[in-house]
């Protein structure tokens, strides 16, 4: 099975084992009530056993379906937002080669659209694509959510004026509802190649349904093994063989009564930078309800190291770090000599960059923890599909404990909606004329 570590130590400063011990009986019951489907936002638990339940004639699909966006499309983009495209992002990240980006002949290239409503980004994003071909996958339950349906309907015309409507329909893929929804009606009348967002799986936790899986398998990954690495977590998760996710869940929650009020999500390894974005919106979507919650922040060390570094250490102390900590890189670089030694870095000489940055990793730890900043510390042996597997069912099965054990509906999103009906009512949408006349006299 992929190994996750959870070390708790450095957290005990702050918390006493006693008190995580008292915690138990806590604990046990927000895994019961997760596991048996008996708490509130009980019909979004489609994810606890979706490994398990996904058919490798699905996947087989998938791939199908990518293979072809493959070799017909130089760009493919993914239309969506919040977790309709930030797992995507963060798996393919993690595994990918940042400077592929700039290889022209590393098709096909994966970008991003519907994720934010900012005009010059579109303008770039369509320059960018004249010209070439591409492919659409759009993935939207309604099909009307604001960002990502002005996207599509902006790249769905740019490719129909580009190829045609029949060839179009051939490279855009919607993954929606199953039954209804704009989108959904739009896709059968078109017959576009369609895959389901199910009921009972929320946005963020819907990286290893197609929403997630298309994408990263069009990047060139290998989905199987993804989420084989979730099956084995869920496997240990359900089994009750594999407590870490307890641990974790218990221990934040401990260190938030105890007045830690802030989570800072840490790596040392740049490709998690976009881990760290899925997980800020797993765990601030689900816990921030109720003013309650632990606001989750995310720094990339050694480099916010300059930047957010002083605060960290030396700032007000209602702060806990939890570290992600890759055992092995990848690939092998030395640190040669220098016979002038300007730089004093003989001293490095034939060591590895990767000896380098877990020295930097450990002694950050130590400061940071005699600075009154606990530390939970998760390692994992190395970043490929199945560890990555195993680590985003290991931290939405720790979500939902953490939720029910703060006391909310860890599957809802109610405060999502309040900018909505502001942004609709301020351009006037048919149906927010109230609305529209209200906020019109709050801002004169």
């Amino acid at each position: 099975m992929n190994n996750i570590r959870v070390n708790i130590n450095d957290a005990l400063g702050a918390v006493s084992q006693s008190a995580i011990e008292a915690m138990a009986s806590e604990v046990r019951s927000s895994v019961n009530t997760l596991v048996e489907g008996t708490g509130a936002g009980n019909d979004f638990l489609g994810w606890v056993r979706l490994p398990e339940n996904t058919p490798d004639t699905l996947l087989d699909d998938i791939q199908a379906t990518a293979e072809r966006l493959r070799s017909e499309c130089e760009v493919v983009v993914v239309v969506g937002i919040g977790g309709s495209y930030l797992g995507a992002k963060a798996v393919i990240e993690a595994l990918g080669n940042p400077f592929d980006v700039y290889n022209a002949a590393c098709k096909p290239q994966i970008v991003f659209a519907g994720h934010n409503i900012g005009e010059d980004y579109l303008y770039d994003l369509q320059h960018y694509l004249d010209g070439k071909k591409f492919g659409i996958i759009v993935i939207s339950k309604s099909g009307t959510t604001t960002e990502p349906a002005i996207a599509f309907r902006l790249l769905k015309a740019q490719l129909e004026a580009a190829v045609g409507r029949e060839t179009a329909a051939r490279r855009i893929v919607a993954i929606t509802d199953a039954k209804r929804g704009a989108l959904r009606t739009l896709a059968n009348e078109e017959g576009y190649t369609t895959y389901v967002i199910e009921d009972n799986v929320g946005g963020r936790f819907s990286v290893l349904t197609p929403v997630g899986l298309l994408p990263i398998a069009v990047a060139g990954h290998d989905i199987k093994a993804l989420v084989d690495g979730a099956r084995e977590r869920q496997k240990a998760f359900l089994s009750g063989a594999d407590k870490s996710a307890e641990v974790y869940a218990t221990t934040r929650n401990a260190l938030y009564r105890s007045g830690k009020k802030i989570e800072i999500l840490v790596n040392y390894n740049p490709r998690l930078h976009y881990f760290n974005e899925w997980w800020k919106q797993l765990y601030g979507e689900s816990e921030g309800k109720d003013h309650k919650g632990i606001y989750p922040a995310a720094v990339d060390f050694s480099t916010d190291l300059h930047s957010m570094g002083q605060w960290i250490q030396d700032g007000e102390r209602t702060i806990f770090e939890t570290v992600i900590s890759v055992e092995n890189a990848d690939h092998e670089v030395r640190i040669p000599s220098d016979d002038a030694n300007l730089d004093g870095l003989n001293f490095l000489a034939g060591k590895r960059v990767d000896e380098v940055n877990k020295m930097a990793e450990l002694g950050t730890r130590l400061a940071h923890v005699d600075g009154g900043v606990p530390n939970i510390l998760i390692s994992i042996d190395s970043l490929n599909e199945r560890t990555l597997g195993g680590l985003i069912y290991f931290f939405e099965a720790a979500c939902g404990i953490s939720g029910y054990m703060l006391g909310v509906n860890p599957f809802n999103q109610p405060g999502v909606e309040a900018y909505k009906r502001n942004m609709f009512a301020l351009l006037a949408k048919p149906g927010y004329e109230e609305e529209t006349r209200a906020i019109r006299e709050r801002i004169r």
